[in-house]
């Protein structure tokens, strides 16, 4: 099955709230700096400037859904090569 990378430029990020409102299985405003990030069950890496997670095949319909919302293009959605 594949996975997918979902990366967060949060110091892009103008924290508006359209991918958590679109995809909130995978995206929230953080309670850190209110930039979005990738909920704890999927994240890898959060820093102030970005947010890394780890999905499965069966979220990227939403997590692509969720980049393609976000007016400043601060997601992306890349398959992990190689599973």
């Amino acid at each position: 099955m594949a996975r997918y990378k979902v990366i967060i430029n949060r110091s892009t990020c103008i924290a508006c709230g359209a991918a958590p409102a679109t995809c909130n299985e995978i995206f929230e405003l953080g309670d850190d700096n209110g930039k979005n990030r990738v909920v704890a069950k999927y994240s890898v890496e959060l820093t102030h400037e970005i947010s890394i997670g780890i999905i499965p095949e069966e979220l990227y319909e939403c997590a692509k859904s969720g980049a393609e919302v976000c007016p400043v293009s601060a997601i992306r959605v890349e398959k992990i090569e190689g599973e």
